[in-house]
């Protein structure tokens, strides 16, 4: 095999068994009243966790023959060093082209606002970064009677105006940092940032000091701001609030009857999907353009699905190093331009950490007379059949138009996709476990205090995963890894797995839900059937609207989106697939690309502020 410029790099190898079994699961739906009472009844009676765990399928991963000719992969870190043969660089950030600092799908009266935009505007002195701040403010803090306030939990005022303030001198002086400068974004409140508490979207019961005393991390806040948020500030966007998030990021409805739950406002009986909730809301609102959120099982890729808007999953550890084998930290965004700026910007290289360091800059793909490669769409036809039928259909007419555009498209096949979704599950929930008695610290052993029914449930039952079931996932791991590699090695770098991101239209809610909260396991793992690949191989993923289906209740079409992942520091690859899906949506798509009834449009609100002061001010 040819040297690769990796680190890490699997062994290519194909998969054994190619064939796509359909998981039929048998997990009971539990809500309301009838979960709290089994979450009790669960937590005290060990015959049951057992019956229970055995019940998910989880334990059957032990059991597939051949795991123990593997070698357990506990990280799917694979860094992209860039070729050595190249001339070194100074450049730790790809830069920004037209495609990104000009306003894009202008024609089109249903386009998001980009990054591009607000920078015009500050340009031409219309509107400033201080109207924009005082335009969002009464819409995105809590309590002050903001139909979209569930969405957020923390805005620092004082701290967002002085930061508006200096970005609007900057742009008065006309020296500006950059396209970011002045643009508002949020981050997802698992996410460090100094001076925030960092709850996971627990509740601190902020009316009960015997609970933050008996839980004090719920009440600390970070000292020290994460590398991402922290490119972000540095490059003079404007952190105006935390977002909400479905409680330890343990599903993908963002249901959190504690916080309350943000709102989907395509169709508002359809959950928002999680676990990065509040983001994708505030987005698909229209109320900022770029948010930072976290993925172990589709959290940056399943509520942008459901919002209409976009999310990009990087290679694992290429943003931050996480104390996780699924999670990273990476971006959501109302449209490509901005996707991409975000990217960009929050994966440059940190030069003080031993692991992100040493990624290279990601780059576009080029064939040998230097022209950017288009991607190569691998479909696995078993495993997107297992869709509903509008979604299988919307998938066909968006590869039907890559086709029309030359875009090359394969079958792909893919082993142990049922299996290797089963594996995924323990995983996380494992790793979770551990994440939520360290945060009960000093009183480990009291986590369950801290948590709503549902996750109380799901953690006490992983609690019955042995060592063995962890090592055997680590091991369906590697064959995973290494079939992909595999797949790399035969069809080449610009190869990208595409499926829809959910196979259903939406999630929708149930009466009651609300106030103490749901868990459906059959549900969950049809939403995440696609997006948990790339948490368990570590490989980049974008997810982007395709259509908008057929609501089975409330009122107002529910976005669908497509899914695309590459190999391992693909990912601007992957922007390339999605700037033609955002082209597809708003040229070809019938109708367009289509904005919610309560969409924000806050560039009019900044203009309304904008004109405030300037009548205000003496003349």
């Amino acid at each position: 095999m040819a040297a690769r410029p990796f680190v890490n790099y699997p062994d290519p190898k194909e998969g054994a068994d190619l064939e796509y079994r359909i998981p039929v699961p048998n997990n009971p739906a539990v809500r309301g009243l009838s979960l709290v009472a089994a979450s009790t009844l669960v937590h005290y009676l060990g015959p049951v966790q057992r019956l229970l765990w055995n019940n998910t399928g989880f334990g059957r991963i032990k059991d597939i023959p051949g795991l123990g000719d593997e070698v357990a992969t506990y990280s799917p870190r694979v860094i992209p060093t860039g070729d050595p043969a190249a001339s070194a660089s100074a450049e730790t950030i790809l830069p920004f082209g037209a495609d990104v600092t000009e306003p894009q799908h202008t024609a089109h009266a249903t386009r998001f606002y980009s990054a591009a935009d607000y920078h015009a505007l500050y340009t031409a002195g219309t509107i400033t970064p201080l109207d924009v701040v005082e335009a969002l403010l009464p819409l995105v803090q809590r309590d002050l009677g903001s139909i979209y306030e569930t969405a957020f939990l923390v805005t620092k005022v004082d701290e967002l105006r002085t930061a508006a303030a200096a970005s609007a001198a900057r742009w008065a002086a006309g020296r500006p940092l950059g396209l970011l400068d002045g643009v508002p974004f949020s981050v997802k409140c698992d996410i460090d940032v100094a001076g925030y508490v960092s709850t996971n979207g627990i509740n601190p019961r902020l009316d009960d000091p015997a609970f933050g005393k008996k839980y004090p991390r719920l009440l600390q806040p970070a000292t020290k701001t994460a590398w991402p948020v922290r490119k972000l500030l540095d490059a003079g966007a404007l952190l105006v609030a935390q977002n909400n998030m479905h409680e330890i990021g343990m599903d993908t409805t963002g249901c959190n009857p504690r916080n309350g739950t943000p709102i989907n406002w395509y169709n508002t009986t359809y959950y928002p999907g999680g676990s990065s909730s509040g983001a994708a809301s505030a987005l698909g609102a229209g109320l900022v353009p770029i948010a930072l959120g976290t993925d172990a099982g589709g959290s940056i890729r399943v509520p942008p699905s459901f919002n209409g808007v976009y999310g990009l999953k990087p290679t694992h550890d290429r943003t931050i190093v996480m104390d996780s084998s699924t999670c990273i930290t990476g971006p959501m965004a109302g449209t490509v331009a901005d996707l991409t700026a975000a990217y960009r910007t929050v994966s440059q290289p940190n030069p003080a950490d031993p692991v992100t360091g040493k990624f290279s800059i990601s780059q576009p793909i080029r064939t040998a007379s230097g022209a950017i490669k288009k991607p190569v769409l691998g479909i696995p036809r078993d495993w997107v059949n297992n869709s509903d039928p509008e979604v299988k259909a919307m998938f066909g007419n968006l590869v039907a138009h890559y086709e029309k555009q030359g875009y090359e498209v394969i079958d792909v096949a893919i082993p142990y996709l049922a299996e290797g979704q089963s594996a995924h599950a323990p995983l996380c929930l494992v790793e979770g476990l551990d994440k939520i008695r360290d945060r009960a610290a000093p009183n480990r052993d009291a986590w369950p205090g801290m948590l709503n029914a549902q996750n109380n449930l799901l953690l006490t039952v992983i609690k019955q995963a042995s060592a063995v079931d962890f090592a055997k996932c680590n091991q369906l791991r590697t064959i995973l890894m290494r079939h992909l590699a595999f797949l790399w090695e035969k069809h080449g770098s610009a190869l990208t797995i595409v499926t829809p991101t959910t196979p259903m239209v939406g999630w929708p809610k149930h009466e009651g839900d609300a106030k103490y909260g749901m868990l459906d396991g059959n549900m969950t793992l049809r939403c995440m059937q696609y997006v948990w690949l790339a948490n368990v191989t570590g490989c980049p993923s974008v997810t982007c609207p395709m259509g908008y289906g057929t609501p089975a209740q409330g009122e107002g079409n529910v976005p669908v989106g497509v899914l695309a992942m590459g190999e391992w520091g693909a990912e601007e690859l992957l922007l390339q697939f999605a700037a033609e899906a955002e082209r597809y949506l708003h040229n070809d798509y019938a109708g367009g690309r289509q904005r919610p009834v309560k969409w924000v449009d806050v560039v009019g609100l900044a203009k309304a502020e904008h004109e405030k002061i300037v009548v205000q001010e003496p003349k």
